[in-house]
């Protein structure tokens, strides 16, 4: 018995492997349950995340990072490493996220004009250059014809989870992932409105697989599952 044990531990730990998957900050909050319902039927592949911006994830993956998949919160970072020959297939859409206008404190939110007012003084938002949903915030803010008029509120984070940070901790309203506000720790927090969806482009978050591994095209696989998918929709993704 104790040998039949032995050999079962050891065969576990001989066959175990490990993929590492650099995840965009604004799936951070889904990306537990995903490695989990993954797990169930792949028991011997552990997940490492790796979370961060698109944009830094990107540039470490072009500096030979060594990372197994990259999901990214836009197409355009690993559209790139397709074209740099550093991902082994095209980006395909994953999810598609929304962009809310978020406050924790006890300010009414009437649209993206909000952000106008005079009591609003601190505006916390993505990073453009390094943040996808900094990208949109920039864009709608632009489309809305009030970017000047409010550039000098704007507080930015290097990502999405750092821009939840901001918003809880320093400003008076943020420019968020509506994916953020369906983790355990968000979901209090009720004080939020959609931004309209006209105002941006669509932000279709992107994956690629950027080893050629078993395990590797195990969970790009399952990223596209109907599993995957049922709790992409429990985090508020399109």
């Amino acid at each position: 018995m104790f040998k039949a044990l032995f050999f079962l531990l050891l065969s576990s730990m001989v066959f175990a492997q490990t993929i590492r998957v650099a995840v965009a900050a604004n799936v951070s909050y889904a990306i537990d349950d995903l490695v989990k319902e993954f797990n169930k039927t792949h028991p011997n592949i552990k997940v490492q995340t790796i979370l961060g911006s698109s944009g830094k994830l990107s540039v470490q993956i072009q500096n030979n990072a060594p990372f197994d998949v990259f999901m990214s919160a836009n197409m355009l970072y690993p559209q790139k490493l397709y074209e740099q020959k550093k991902a082994l297939t095209k980006p395909r859409i994953y999810a598609q996220g929304a962009l809310v206008l978020l406050s924790v404190k006890d300010i009414k939110l009437d649209g993206i004009e909000t952000v106008l007012r005079k009591d609003i003084k601190r505006v916390a938002c993505g990073n453009p250059k390094t943040a996808p949903y900094g990208i949109a915030t920039k864009e709608a803010l632009k489309n809305a014809k009030i970017y000047e008029k409010i550039k000098h509120k704007l507080i930015y984070a290097e990502s999405i989870s750092q821009t939840v940070v901001y918003t809880i901790n320093s400003a008076d309203v943020g420019f968020v992932a509506k994916s953020t506000l369906f983790s355990k720790k968000m979901a209090h927090y009720k004080n939020y409105i959609e931004i309209d969806k006209t105002l941006y482009t669509p932000i279709s978050q992107g994956i690629v697989l950027l080893k050629d591994t078993k395990p590797a095209k195990e969970f790009y696989k399952f990223i596209f599952s109907k599993e995957a998918k049922n709790i992409f929709k429990r985090y508020g993704y399109m």
